[in-house]
């Protein structure tokens, strides 16, 4: 996946493709960041800097989200390339 900068490609860092892959399955859940941030036990502005792709979030939070998320962790990075 890559995303254009005055007309040059670059590829999405890993942070920016986690970010993407937790908006997309929150807005198909249909929560806000506030509700799944708080599901997850985490601050709601937090949760803004990963969906922005802006956090190196640790493993553990990796898991709280996705557990908010109600998916598999496989189901989760299916879609994370």
């Amino acid at each position: 996946i890559m995303k254009s900068h005055q007309n040059t490609f670059i590829p999405m860092n890993i942070q920016e493709k986690f970010g993407k892959r937790v908006r997309t399955l929150r807005n198909k859940k249909g929560v806000s960041q506030e509700a799944l941030a708080f599901q997850a036990g985490i601050d709601r502005t937090y949760m803004t800097s990963v969906e922005n792709g802006k956090r190196n979030i640790s493993i553990q939070n990796i898991e709280k989200i996705i557990k908010a998320l109600g998916v598999s962790m496989g189901e989760f990075f299916s879609e994370v390339k």
